[in-house]
């Protein structure tokens, strides 16, 4: 089955495919701590919350779309344990330290190779990521905080409905946090008017501000005044990032990784420090300059993206991300096609790691994939 098999399936359909799959056979073979679930393994655990999906209030409102995401957030949300799970040797308890990050890359690739459009695997692949947040609340420091920061990312209305199911897809409910808590987190979500869609900040540099740590007052309301607008290109090799800018930039000037090692001879296997000495100061030389430009390399990794978005805005520049991404058997077909060709297995390993970017990072984010969304 792909995606659009999947997408219109019933969920019990959706759920007897999913127990056929390597990932899921690695669930059911996962025991988990008998404290908190003594239902037995994860994918014994999986199936029920699956199973309280439609009991859910709220499932009949939601859209067939959203009724797709809770689905396959709820099959992925636990499949990083058997990545992760150990046992104390003193206590004999069983942790599964950080299963929901490993969970949404693994998500992440299962429906990237179903042939799920790229938004739609992005939403569940946070929600897989940031599955348990609901139930810890009351233990942030400031919780209006925490639910605003989630509501750039993802619905909260969806990730308080799965965390319902979790919580009651288990063989006593007393098992998990009180129902009580997820509770708060809608009713916090509501008063911040983030419960059915992104919180409403002042503009774009007010939330720019808020995700980079520089102003926590959510009623912050900064001036806009930038002085030029860098545009940061994301995505593998030969996913077309060159042909997005001729055919929607075109006369906006490029600082390019690639022509930047062409210029200076270094091959990508070679050491990158004078690359990316001499890109940094082209980079400079136009916002000096007050001059728009396109910044173009794969960008892959959240905390290579920061090291050049903190260079932008310490010269007041907007920033927006254009991340490309076409099906995978494109990209391939693209990258044979370069003069250069990276090798199919580099792409494929950088698939696997990659984290798309979000808007949390930037000004503004445009997902060119299958159909472009932007926020």
């Amino acid at each position: 089955m792909n995606w659009d098999d999947l997408s219109r399936a019933s969920l019990e359909d959706t759920v007897a495919w999913a127990g056929e799959q390597p990932w899921c056979r690695a669930m059911a073979a996962c025991g988990q701590d008998a404290g908190w679930h003594s239902e037995g393994d994860v994918w014994t655990h999986t199936k029920m919350v699956c199973a309280q999906l439609p009991e859910l209030d709220g499932w009949a409102e939601i859209t067939p779309h959203e009724r797709t995401i809770l689905t396959f957030t709820a099959l992925f949300h636990d499949s990083g344990k058997p990545l992760t799970s150990q046992v104390d040797p003193a206590t004999g308890r069983i942790t599964s330290p950080k299963h929901a990050l490993k969970g949404e890359h693994l998500c992440r690739s299962a429906l990237r190779d179903l042939g799920c459009d790229l938004a739609t695997r992005e939403e569940v692949a946070r929600l897989v990521r940031f599955h348990g947040r609901p139930a810890f609340l009351l233990e942030k420091p400031d919780p209006a905080h925490e639910i605003v920061s989630l509501s750039w990312l993802m619905s909260n209305k969806l990730l308080y409905l799965f965390a319902l199911a979790d919580t009651r897809g288990r063989r006593t409910a007393e098992m998990g946090r009180p129902e009580e808590d997820l509770q708060l987190w809608r009713a916090v979500a509501e008063e911040n008017g983030c419960f059915d869609g992104p919180y409403r900040f002042a503009n774009d540099h007010a939330r720019f501000l808020f995700y980079r740590r520089q102003e926590p007052n959510l009623h912050y309301v900064p001036f806009e005044d930038y002085r030029c607008t860098v545009t940061m290109m994301s995505g593998l090799p030969g996913s077309g990032k060159d042909s997005w800018l001729a055919g929607n930039r075109p006369d906006l000037p490029v600082v390019s990784l690639d022509e930047v090692r062409c210029d200076l001879e270094i091959e990508a296997t070679e050491d990158q420090g004078e690359v990316i000495q001499v890109a940094r100061e082209r980079c400079r030389e136009r916002m000096r300059s007050g001059r728009s430009f396109a910044f173009n390399a794969t960008n892959l990794l959240r905390r290579t993206r920061q090291r050049w978005i903190d260079l932008f805005a310490d010269y007041s520049a907007r920033i927006e991300i254009v991340y490309v991404e076409p099906p995978l058997p494109v990209i391939l077909d693209q990258n044979r096609r370069r003069g250069r060709p990276v090798p199919e297995s580099v792409i494929r390993g950088l698939a696997e790691k990659c984290e798309p970017p979000t808007i949390t990072e930037a000004h503004g984010l445009l997902f060119v994939g299958n159909r472009e969304k932007r926020r």
